[in-house]
């Protein structure tokens, strides 16, 4: 039923909550407009092709294929009828730089052992992971058997009814129904806590809590509810998408078109007037009337810098005050030649990575022992670097707001590429063909972002579900906001989640 037959929508940015509440919107009925700053749609998902080369600028890892699944469905469509997927195997590697923690037992599939760390390759076969883990503790992969059972029971329930139904205001926690979905869930502590009432072995908690970097957190300051990526990274698997993510992007974008919706791009938004009904918003080039906002672009600039004082929701001194994710030191590279000794997913992570954590949350600075993560698209998919060559990205996460100048940006570049040749034995230094830089300025002009975040609010203990910014402004009706600072937060599945809530609630407000 198109029940917004008679309504205008404009979307302003075109990431993935933009798209996904675009999408949901229009097969309502609406007349959609998307808006972009920049040139190309996908927001920091966008594609950068030079020289022969193809990389996802921003997110790179395929999770929770059953979110796409159940998007597209919304539209009687697949994911199938856009893209492939390959299931990656292994799903990533692990460099650990040093030896803590008791040696494994024995040869354990995936592992091999030099002097100074480990090299571990977590596969699709969970059987392989759990003598994995028991060859470096005793009873370890009957214990990974019971987390991983109660990460799928947290994944189930958590996905069910608190994700993908909404519970972002606080009356939505008085359903007495709770109490039964709620019971035996993880919700109390930190994933540092949880995790170490199953593992005692460092690397071990270590494979456990890696994917907090996703979720843009650290384990010591992240719900213990979200062990349930475990289910998400043992038991659903790691995908590549054809294309890559950028190949997703395009899907939704030929999705969107399919129902109506109309793109502009490379004009960035600067003011939102008006109220529900009657709306102006003003761009570097147009101006455009319509009945309802949506916002996907970031949360903090919309508010302080495209509304009048009077129609904001939160203050400067609110804003400032929030725990932002890591920003990134990325580079992306083309490089001649392969590199096997790196998978399509690759991390590299010292002994006790506390340090690198203190550096983006508690003391801001450029870290001397970085945890970091590498992809190589290159290894699965051959269309995206020339014959004879690989591209690779390497992502170092950092503490938002850091100063990231040429001279610095330079000297890191050096550091992390002496420490990749160092621990994984990959030396590219000298096969270099094609390189470009992103980092927290980047990120500040290409988004908008506050403090150069690449992702937005952090999943802490007090800002997640009911403390993350609403999705419907509350001073000014008919704006309405979307993407990873809304609920449920962080990641490409949690943002096409929130435009589906977005579009509910315009839907709900507007028809009753």
């Amino acid at each position: 039923m198109d029940r917004l037959s008679d309504r205008s929508a404009t979307v302003i940015g075109a990431g993935f909550g933009g798209l996904s509440t675009a999408a949901y919107l229009a097969d309502a009925g609406a007349d959609v407009q998307v808006l972009e700053k920049n040139e190309s749609v996908g927001g920091r998902a966008a594609v950068l092709e030079a020289e022969g080369f193809r990389f996802d600028l921003g997110p790179s890892w395929y999770l929770m294929p059953d979110v796409f699944e159940r998007f597209f469905d919304h539209f009687d469509r697949s994911p199938a009828e856009f893209y492939e997927l390959e299931h990656l195997d292994p799903h990533y590697r692990l460099f650990f730089k040093e030896n803590v923690g008791p040696e494994p037992d024995g040869n354990p599939p995936g592992v091999e052992r030099d002097p100074d760390g480990d090299r571990i390759d977590i596969t699709r076969d969970l059987e392989s992971s759990i003598e994995l883990f028991e060859a470096y503790e005793a009873g370890a992969g009957d214990a990974l058997e019971r987390y991983l059972e109660k990460s799928k029971e947290n994944y189930d329930i958590g996905m069910e009814h608190f994700v993908y139904e909404d519970r972002s205001r606080i009356r939505d926690f008085l359903d007495p129904r709770l109490a039964k979905y709620a019971r035996g869930l993880s919700l109390l502590g930190t994933m540092q806590d949880h995790v170490e009432k199953y593992f005692d072995h460092p690397k071990l908690r270590q494979i456990m809590q890696y994917t907090l970097v996703f979720l843009g957190g650290a384990p010591r300051n992240t719900p213990a509810l979200y062990n349930l990526m475990s289910h998400v990274d043992f038991n659903l698997g790691v995908y590549y998408p054809e294309c890559g993510i950028g190949g997703v992007v395009e899907a939704m974008v030929e999705l969107n078109e399919e129902l109506g919706v109309e793109f502009v791009t490379d004009e960035p938004v600067t003011s939102i007037r008006g109220s529900r009904g009657n709306f102006t918003v003003r761009t570097t080039a147009n101006k455009y009337q319509t009945d309802l906002v949506v916002s996907d672009a970031d949360y903090a600039h919309t508010e302080q810098e495209l509304l009048q004082p009077s129609d904001r929701q939160y203050d400067a001194e609110y804003w400032e005050s929030r725990t932002y994710a890591p920003s990134a030191f990325m580079l992306y590279l083309g490089v001649e030649g392969e590199v096997p000794e790196l998978a399509h997913h690759t991390l590299v992570i010292p002994g006790d990575w506390s340090d690198h954590f203190d550096t983006i949350f508690d003391e801001p600075a450029w870290p001397d022992d970085p945890a970091y993560y590498v992809s190589v698209p290159s290894e699965t998919d051959d269309t995206v670097a020339p014959d004879g060559h690989s591209t690779i990205v390497l992502l170092v996460p950092i503490a938002p707001g850091l100063d990231d100048g040429e001279e610095t940006r330079q000297t890191y570049r050096d550091k992390i590429l002496g420490d990749l040749a160092a621990e994984t034995g990959t030396e590219i230094r000298d096969r270099i063909v094609y390189e470009k830089s992103v980092s927290v300025s980047d990120y500040r002009e290409l988004y908008n972002s506050m403090r150069g975040t690449a992702l937005g609010l952090a999943h802490t203990l007090r800002q997640t579900a009911v403390f993350r910014p609403g999705h419907r402004s509350s001073a000014l009706d008919g704006l309405y906001f979307t993407g990873s600072y809304t609920t449920p937060g962080i990641g490409v599945p949690m943002t096409l989640i929130s435009g589906e809530h977005t579009a509910n609630y315009l839907l709900e407000d507007e028809t009753g």
